[in-house]
């Protein structure tokens, strides 16, 4: 046989498998076999999607957004990060109500769009939980060099730096070698990986209670720097461009970009559709309540924080931890510090669990190495997944500054929202029959058998949105010389295809034809 029709014929059955769609009725089948009650009422949701999403953008990621690209206008970009969550999160209550599984958006996808689109979508998954653990991580290491200092002991600077700094010059980001290494962020993503390992952190009452500190610490910050603000600080509130992302309206959606990473954990409500009550009416209240409440919560730290300090200064890893310093209470100041470092251990704890057992439900439907899906006998842990997550969290937090941490989250946090738009678009036109307990607002239209619904079009523009000012910002980077974000995101993407089709594809096969393999 030609070569050239040998090649071809490997092509096709290489898409073939890509678009092999899990079977919607297994699904289910799987779903109710789990045995999931439905005992969550619309206010459980909400509380469920606060205590997921408060946290570490508020403490870590706000100051940068700030001090680089939007300056007090920082607010309006919590806005528009929560509309495109907000229309994202609609996607996902309308596939969590059809799909009945107590699962995330890779299992949706597996259902709607086959086997690759879910990897993809796994893989960028996978990148949200390493970038998101060592960017906290990032941020606990500045607030605990910061409390430290109160108490007397100094961190060296080199052991509480990234190898790596950016700063803004010309309205565009320029990296630098600051020849220091941030152990302590990478000693502190180690520490949950070993807690997550041991078991340790599925306390029920041990994350209540560090969810219970996040959320009165981040009161009690806004309701006592409230009365020390200086009004002059918050002048001029949208600062004139200065050039590329500097500030501006193109600065705002800079900045919205970055704190996209402020609202991750939204869609944990969306997973819990299966145990809710009535999911048509708790499944939205508990989205869209949570995203309301915590982007009000946002812009009153935000304004708290940009009133007490002049904005162009808050580009620090704690910038919550030199807010409180202006205020001239040390006591006060140890306490904010204190139980933000408790949030942000919680955040870590959370995260390190995420990736440990999303890679575990990869790794059984054979697209991951099966290690992956090794459970230690004695702890009932995926002990293996957790070691290598949180080795290579420890490497980016010890070596990547917040602000590229951040773009990176974007680009997959972005990707991963975009395909669940499309996923609800694909579930109508192929399966219109399907009605679950939850349909997307505002209709659609037909154009041929193809239903394009206005929330997930709107969902898709934000995303796009979101991402356009960090790939511009990553081109403009790498035109100059700066080619290390591109490079980072162009070999985990490289990676993650050599790993489906020279692995995944295969062992999947291998599985169907031999379940014992």
């Amino acid at each position: 046989m030609d070569d050239r029709v040998v090649v071809k014929v490997r092509a096709i059955g290489r898409w073939q498998l890509a678009t092999r769609r899990k079977s919607l009725e297994a699904v289910v089948a799987d779903g109710e076999r789990a045995g999931l009650q439905r005992r969550l009422g619309a206010g459980s949701l909400l509380v469920l999607g606060v205590a997921n999403i408060l946290g570490a953008g508020i403490y870590v990621v706000t100051g940068t957004a700030a001090a680089s690209f939007a300056g007090p206008a920082v607010l309006l970009a919590f806005v528009l990060a929560a509309l495109a969550c907000g229309f994202t999160g609609l996607c996902y209550a309308e596939l969590s109500s059809v799909i009945p599984v107590s699962g995330s958006a890779y299992s949706y996808c597996q259902v709607t769009l086959g086997e690759g689109a879910a990897w993809a979508l796994a893989w960028m998954v996978i990148l949200e939980y390493l970038l998101a653990a060592a960017a906290v991580a990032a941020g606990f290491s500045g607030y605990l060099t910061s409390l430290l200092g109160d108490l007397h002991v100094d961190v060296p600077m080199g052991l509480a730096i990234s190898s790596i700094t950016a700063s803004q010059q010309g309205g565009h980001t320029e990296l630098a070698f600051s020849g220091g290494v941030n152990v302590v962020a990478a000693l502190a993503v180690l520490a949950a990986a070993a807690v997550q390992i041991a078991g340790v952190g599925r306390s029920a009452l041990a994350n209540l209670v560090l969810v219970l500190i996040k959320i009165a610490v981040l009161l009690a910050f806004i309701a006592v720097g409230s009365q020390f603000i200086d009004a002059s600080n918050w002048q001029p509130f949208l600062p004139a461009n200065e050039g590329g992302f500097a500030y501006g309206w193109p600065g705002v959606l800079r900045a919205a970009a970055m704190l996209f990473f402020a609202y991750l954990g939204f869609e944990t409500v969306s997973m819990a559709a299966a145990e809710a009550r009535q999911p048509r009416r708790d499944v939205p209240v508990g989205i869209l309540g949570s995203l309301v409440v915590c982007t009000v919560l946002y812009i009153a730290a935000g304004a708290v924080l940009t009133g007490l300090v002049p904005f162009r200064e808050l580009g620090v890893p704690d910038p919550v931890a030199l807010a409180v310093d202006r205020i001239g209470w040390p006591g006060f100041a140890a306490l904010i510090k204190i139980g933000a470092l408790t949030g942000l251990g919680s955040v870590l704890l959370a995260n390190a669990y995420g990736a440990s057992r999303i890679s575990l439900s990869i790794a059984r439907d054979g697209l991951l190495p099966a290690f992956f899906s090794r459970v230690h006998p004695k702890l009932g842990t995926p002990w293996l997944a957790s070691a290598v997550f949180g080795s290579a969290s420890a490497l980016l937090a010890a070596l990547l500054p917040i602000s590229i941490l951040g773009d990176l989250i974007c680009l997959g946090i972005a990707s991963a929202f975009i395909v669940v738009c499309i996923a609800v678009m694909w579930l109508r036109s192929t399966r219109p029959e399907l009605r679950g307990g939850f349909r997307v607002p505002l209709g659609g239209v037909w154009i041929g058998r193809t239903w394009i619904g206005v929330v997930p079009m709107l969902g898709i523009v934000m995303c796009l949105a979101m991402m356009a000012p960090v790939l511009g910002d990553m081109f403009a980077q790498v035109r100059r010389g700066d080619t290390l974000p591109a490079t980072i995101l162009l070999a985990y993407v490289l990676v993650g295809t050599f790993l489906y089709l020279g692995y995944g594809q295969r062992r999947v096969r291998r599985q169907q034809q031999d379940p014992d393999a």
